[in-house]
C-alpha cells in the first residue's frame, strides 16, 4: 500500500493544470480552463479543470477525477503506474518501493538504459542492411513508419552487440534478454539476422523486443523473454503509437502480429495493437478498456484464428460494462490483416470493422457450433456450455439479452434459463423521476464540505436525517477528512474514495464546484445557512418525537428535560426567525 501521506503530497506538488496542458491544450474559461474532452469525440469544449480544487470534470461523458486519475485514464495506466509516473515527474519516490531502491532501483535504470542502447544498435544497422531495407519496401513500408515504430535490424552472426556494448559479459545483457549463455557459458547474440520492433511501454521505454525472421526460418516471431522490465501477459505491441487514433476511433483493433499493426498503421488505420505472443489476457483487456469503449479482435479465420478469438472472449467477459462492447472479425482464408489492406485498401478493412461480430453472436454461434439443436441433448449440452461463460458475465444488460437468446435456441423458458445457470433475476429498472429543480440539504452540504474540507469539523453529523445514499455520503466524506492529523484537499478526498459507493454522488458535488464557483466568504454564508436549516430540521423531529412519546405513555426525567430544551430551542429559533410560528 502507498501511504496517504504520500499520495497527499505528491498531490499537492502536481499542478494538474500543466499535467493535462501537456496532453490537451487548455484555454482559460472565467476561474477554470476548458478543452474539447479527450475521453470523447466533441466539438464544444465541455471538459473542465479546476486549479483550485485540482481536478477535472467532463459534463459531456462524466469523465471525472485527479491528475492521478487523469493518467490512468488517458494513458491506459494501472494505480501503482500513474502514481509512479506523477511521482517520477516531481522527483519523489514511492515510499513502498522504498526498501528496494538499493537492490532493484538501479537495476531497472540499469536495463532501460540497455535497452534503449539496443533499440539504436538495431535501428542504425537497419540503415546500412539493403536486405532488411529491401524486405520492407516489399511490405510497403516507408522510412516515415520505420522510424514511427522505431524499426530496426539485428544482423546475422553471434555476437554483433559487442560492437554497441563492449563489456559483452555484462549481467545486464542476460537478464534483459539480449544475449544467451550455453552450456559453456559462451555467450551469443538472442536476435540474429531478424527486422526487430522494440517493445515500448506507456513511459516511451523500449523494453522487449520482438524479431521477425526475412526469409525462411523458425520461428517466424522470436520474442524478448520476460524480464524485470517486460511482462507479455501485460504489454501490448503497438499501444503507445495508436494513442491519438484510439482517442479518435474510441476503437482498438487486435491482431495477432507486429508486421499487421504497422502496415495498418502505414495505410492510416492507426488504433491497431497486437498482443506479444500469448493470447489475450484479462489484463490486455482491462488496460483498453480504461482507454476505449470498444475492442475488435481481427484474426485469421482458420481453427487457431478462431480458438485466439475463443480466448479473448474469455478474458474479456469479467471486465466488461454495459457501456463497453467486444466485436470479431474472421478474414477470409487468403488474407492477413496486412495484405487485405494492402490490397483492398483501408475503407474496406475499416467498413468490416465497423460490422464485426458481437461478442453475443460469436459466444452462441460457437457454442451452437458444438451441439446439435435437433436434439434435447444437444439443447441441454448448449445451456451447460454457456453457463459458466454467462455467470462470469459483468454487465447486467448484456447478460439478459444473452439469456433470452439462450433460452430462444435451447426451448427453455427464460426463467429457467435463470434458474439452471444459478442467476438471480435482473430486476426492473424504476420509472425515472423528474430531477428536483432545489438540492437536498445533505447534497448542498456535500458541496460545500468538498469544498472548503475544514468545514467538517464543525458539521455535527448527529443533525443529519435518517440515512439517505446523500447523507451516508456525507458522513463518510466527514469520517475521513476527520480520520487525517492534516487537512486533506478536495483533490485528494476525491482520490481517497474513487471506485466507492459514493463515487458518483461525490462526482455530481465536485462537478456544481465547477458550475458554480464561490468565494470563501459566499461559502461562509451559504454553510452558515445551512446549519441553521440543518439545526431547525432536527430541534423539530426530536421535539415531534418525544412529543409523540409524552402523548403515548409518559416521558422519564431526562426525557423531560430535553423536551423542556426543546421547547426553549423552538423559541430561539423562532426570534432568530429560521422557524416559523405553529399553533404547538
Amino acid at each position: 500500500m502507498i501511504p496517504e501521506s504520500f499520495l497527499q503530497e505528491l498531490l499537492h506538488r502536481v499542478d494538474i493544470v500543466d499535467l493535462i496542458d501537456g496532453y490537451v491544450p487548455l484555454k482559460k474559461a472565467g476561474a477554470n480552463y476548458a478543452a474539447c474532452c479527450p475521453f470523447h469525440n466533441e466539438k464544444s469544449p465541455s471538459f473542465t479543470v479546476s486549479p483550485t480544487k485540482q481536478f477535472y470534470h467532463c459534463f459531456g461523458c462524466g469523465a471525472h477525477g485527479t491528475a492521478i486519475r487523469f493518467l490512468m485514464e488517458y494513458s491506459g495506466l494501472g494505480f501503482i503506474d500513474a502514481v509512479k509516473e506523477l511521482a517520477g515527474r516531481m522527483g519523489m519516490v514511492v515510499p513502498e518501493e522504498a526498501g528496494r531502491v538499493r537492490h532493484e532501483g538501479p537495476r531497472t535504470a540499469e536495463l532501460t538504459e540497455v535497452m534503449g542502447k539496443a533499440a539504436q544498435y538495431y535501428f542504425e544497422q537497419l540503415k546500412h542492411s539493403d536486405k532488411a531495407k529491401e524486405y520492407l519496401k516489399r511490405r510497403g513500408l516507408t522510412g516515415e513508419i520505420a522510424l514511427k515504430f522505431r524499426i530496426g535490424y539485428a544482423p546475422d552472426g553471434w555476437q554483433n552487440l559487442q560492437a554497441s556494448f563492449p563489456n559483452y559479459d555484462a549481467p545486464e545483457l542476460k537478464t534483459a534478454g539480449l544475449v544467451i549463455e550455453n552450456d559453456q557459458g559462451r555467450r551469443y547474440d538472442r536476435f540474429r539476422d531478424r527486422v526487430m520492433f522494440p517493445i515500448i511501454n506507456q513511459k516511451n521505454e523500449v523494453i522487449a523486443f520482438g524479431g521477425r525472421v526475412i526469409d525462411q526460418g523458425e520461428p517466424k516471431y522470436l520474442n524478448s523473454p520476460e524480464t524485470p522490465l517486460f511482462e507479455k501477459g501485460r504489454e501490448l505491441f503497438g499501444l503507445p503509437q495508436a494513442r491519438q487514433a484510439l482517442r479518435e476511433k474510441n476503437t482498438v483493433i487486435v491482431v495477432e502480429g507486429y508486421m499487421d499493426v504497422v502496415a495498418l498503421a502505414q495505410h492510416g488505420v492507426g488504433n491497431a495493437v497486437a498482443t506479444l505472443g500469448t493470447a489475450t489476457t484479462a489484463t490486455h483487456v482491462q488496460k483498453l478498456l480504461r482507454q476505449v469503449d470498444r475492442i475488435v479482435y481481427c484474426f485469421d479465420g482458420d481453427a487457431a484464428g478462431r480458438k485466439a478469438a475463443w480466448r479473448g472472449l474469455e478474458n474479456s467477459l469479467e471486465s466488461l460494462a454495459d457501456n463497453k462492447s467486444i466485436g470479431f472479425v474472421f478474414l477470409p482464408p487468403e488474407h492477413d490483416p496486412d495484405s487485405y489492406v494492402r490490397e483492398l485498401g483501408k475503407e474496406a478493412f475499416e467498413r468490416m470493422i465497423d460490422q464485426a461480430m458481437p461478442l453475443s453472436d460469436f459466444l452462441l454461434k460457437e457454442l451452437a457450433s458444438h451441439c446439435d439443436l435437433t436434439t434435447s441433448e444437444g439443447k441441454s449440452k448448449l445451456v451447460y456450455e454457456a453457463k459458466p461463460l454467462i455467470q462470469r458475465l459483468a454487465t447486467p444488460l448484456l447478460r439478459l439479452q444473452l439469456v433470452k437468446r439462450l433460452a430462444e435456441a435451447s426451448g427453455f423458458s427464460q426463467q429457467e434459463v435463470e434458474r439452471l445457470c444459478d442467476l438471480k433475476p435482473v430486476a426492473r429498472a424504476a420509472p425515472a423521476r423528474a430531477p428536483r429543480q432545489a438540492l437536498s440539504l445533505p447534497r448542498t452540504l456535500l458541496r460545500l464540505v468538498l469544498h472548503r474540507p475544514d468545514f467538517a469539523a464543525r458539521l455535527p453529523l448527529h443533525w443529519l436525517p435518517a440515512d439517505s445514499t446523500e447523507t451516508r455520503a456525507l458522513r463518510r466524506l466527514c469520517e475521513q477528512i476527520k480520520r487525517d492529523a492534516d487537512l486533506p484537499s478536495s483533490a485528494m478526498l476525491l482520490e481517497r474514495l474513487r471506485g466507492g459507493d459514493d463515487e458518483a454522488i461525490l462526482q455530481g458535488a465536485a462537478a456544481s464546484l465547477l458550475q458554480s464557483p464561490q468565494s470563501e466568504e459566499e461559502s461562509e454564508q451559504e454553510f452558515a445557512g445551512a446549519l441553521a436549516r440543518l439545526e431547525m430540521n432536527w430541534v423539530e423531529q426530536e421535539f415531534r418525537r418525544l412529543q409523540h412519546k409524552a402523548a403515548g405513555g409518559g416521558l422519564d426525567s431526562e426525557e423531560k428535560r430535553e423536551f423542556v430544551h426543546l421547547l426553549q430551542e423552538r423559541e430561539r429559533l423562532r426570534k432568530a426567525g429560521i422557524l416559523a410560528g405553529s399553533g404547538d
